[in-house]
């Protein structure tokens, strides 16, 4: 891009990043509704696994705790 006096006009920082934020959106691949959906579900079937690894974790710990302490 040339200005009125023929050097190369400079591209404002935020323009170039929008412009280039849509670019990179245009090349992501969009899951369909009923891929949407499957993922949701796995994550939260790995969500609610994951909270109940960790309050039996938490649970042996305060058992092992209390046991140490004696209390």
């Amino acid at each position: 891009m040339a200005g009125k006096d023929g050097k190369p006009k400079r591209e404002n920082a935020i323009q170039r990043f929008f412009r280039e934020t849509i670019g990179e959106l245009r090349k992501v691949h969009w899951p369909t509704w009923p891929e949407a959906r499957r993922l949701t579900i796995i994550v939260i079937i790995v969500l609610v696994i994951m909270a109940f690894f960790l309050w039996m974790v938490d649970e042996i710990a305060v058992k092992l705790l209390v046991l140490a302490i004696g209390a």
